[in-house]
């Protein structure tokens, strides 16, 4: 199994920019479909970002052209970086491995292993 570890989040100012960072250990995360899933207080968990274990990303509507993810084999480490942010990006951001290889997993339940989250708020 594969242990994930979150880190990068912070404040910032509408308009800013964050690189969140997931490390992974025990195994390598190619070995899975990577996703990043944000929860803001009241909200259900929703997937932001999705790096399909064939390397193609598939992104939610709402942060498409703004968020982009990547991984870096050498560093076993998957990225979110995230450009333009807005106070509604506002959220704990969480770093996710599924063992699913076809299609595009985008819900909670797809996914096998997580991380425990980075803080991420954005003021107005």
């Amino acid at each position: 199994q594969v242990q994930l570890v979150e880190s990068g989040g912070g404040l910032v100012q509408a308009g800013g920019s964050l690189r969140l960072s997931c490390a992974a250990s025990g195994r390598t995360f190619s070995s899975y479909t990577m996703a990043w899933f944000r929860q803001a207080p009241g909200k259900e968990r929703e997937s932001v970002a999705v790096l399909r274990w064939s390397g193609g990303k598939t992104y939610a509507d709402s942060v498409k052209g703004r968020f982009t993810i990547s991984g870096d084999n050498a560093k076993n480490t998957v990225y979110l970086q995230m450009n333009s942010l807005k106070p509604e990006d506002t959220a704990v951001y969480y770093c996710a491995a599924s063992r699913l290889r076809t299609g595009i997993p985008r819900t909670s339940n797809e996914y096998d292993y997580w991380g425990r989250g980075t803080q991420v708020t954005v003021s107005s």
